[in-house]
């Protein structure tokens, strides 16, 4: 006969383990929360103030290849309410936080 014994983990290594999970998560949410405020002043700057449903999809790193300055670029969704139009599109952070925008708003 084959009978196997399986080893419990200890309820602390349980516990611990919960609880790393949820800060995860929390940690996680608050990342995507924060991202969206950020990108909604951007826009509030850029002439889009009366918006919802933003979505942050991705954010990317990109380099210049004459000037070696690395930037950021955000892909955006959302609705504004200004111009019924949902809008989706592209945020381009440049120097010294100055924002492009190149939006496809339907």
């Amino acid at each position: 006969m084959n009978t196997h014994q399986v080893r419990r983990l200890p309820k602390k290594t349980v516990v611990v383990i919960s609880i790393i999970i949820v800060l995860a998560f929390i940690i996680f949410y608050m990342i995507q929360d924060l991202k969206e405020k950020k990108i909604t002043e951007v826009l509030a700057t850029i002439g889009h103030t009366n918006i919802t449903q933003l979505k942050v999809i991705n954010k990317l790193n990109v380099e210049d290849k004459d000037t070696k300055y690395q930037s950021s670029v955000y892909k955006v969704i959302f609705y504004d309410k200004d111009l019924q139009q949902s809008c989706i599109g592209f945020i381009h952070q440049e120097r010294d936080n100055q924002y492009t925008k190149d939006l496809n708003c339907e």
